[in-house]
């Protein structure tokens, strides 16, 4: 097995975040992160992972989302702009407005809302895979229930994931929304979408399923889904933590 040379990243930010309560209509993608909108956090952590070429998925609050993007101007890197029309529907089907644009080479699936540690991107942009295959970036850490229960969650068997679901049970590790995904996603997620079931786990399955899923664990690094408020106060905390520890 050969790593993939991977310089693409296809980036969900297309839905409204109905669970973070901040007052406010504008999407939660803006809301800053230490100061940071949290959109930007993701593409900068993508960036010094080593892909230089975006592309992002809008939906909900497009214009203003596309806008603080552009003005943040990141250095070497072109980034392109795809509208899924059905944000409000399941992300498998904004993960399918980047069939043209992806249909003949590997990228980096990420979700906007997700914020992740460089180094652990970066690894699994390195890690040799095999024809077909993609992998996904695990934690089997113990978590806490609050946590685990909103989770998407993996059962793995050696180095392949077998089984993905929110309500999967038992299972080894959760789902941190790192990928890198071979054009075969496309195909796997429309017979979802026909089975009705327009999930990006729904296409993670059928993968899995035909033995073209593998699990990369990431160990002890921090990654954060941004749901709630709540998920922010604690993503700021442990930031704040581990950069006074570091200095």
């Amino acid at each position: 097995m050969a790593a993939g040379h991977v310089r693409d990243a296809l980036i969900l930010a297309a839905g409204n975040g109905d669970r973070f309560k901040n007052g406010s209509s504008e999407s939660k993608l803006l809301q800053p992160v230490l100061g940071q909108p949290l959109i930007l956090r993701t593409l900068h952590s993508a960036r010094a992972a080593g892909l230089t070429t975006f592309h992002v998925v809008l939906g909900y609050r497009a214009p203003s989302v596309r806008a603080a993007i552009e003005r943040a101007c990141l250095a070497d890197t072109s980034v392109h702009f795809l509208h899924n029309p059905d944000w409000h529907l399941e992300n498998g089907l904004s993960v399918l407005t980047a069939r043209t644009a992806l249909r003949d080479r590997r990228f980096a699936l990420l979700m906007g809302d997700h914020l992740f540690e460089p180094p652990v991107l970066a690894r699994l942009l390195r890690t040799s895979i095999g024809a077909g295959e993609s992998l996904l970036a695990v934690d089997s850490t113990p978590a806490p229930p609050a946590v685990v229960a909103e989770a998407t969650k993996v059962r793995v068997a050696g180095a392949h994931v077998t089984a993905i679901g929110k309500q999967l049970s038992p299972h080894h590790a959760l789902d941190t929304g790192m990928f890198v995904c071979d054009p075969s996603l496309f195909a796997a997620l429309d017979a979802a979408v026909a089975s009705g079931d327009t999930t990006l786990s729904a296409g993670i399955r059928r993968l899995a399923e035909s033995g073209l899923m593998r699990a990369v664990d990431v160990g002890s690094a921090a990654w954060f889904d941004i749901d709630t408020l709540d998920d922010l106060a604690t993503a700021e905390s442990q930031m704040t933590g581990a950069r006074a520890h570091a200095g």
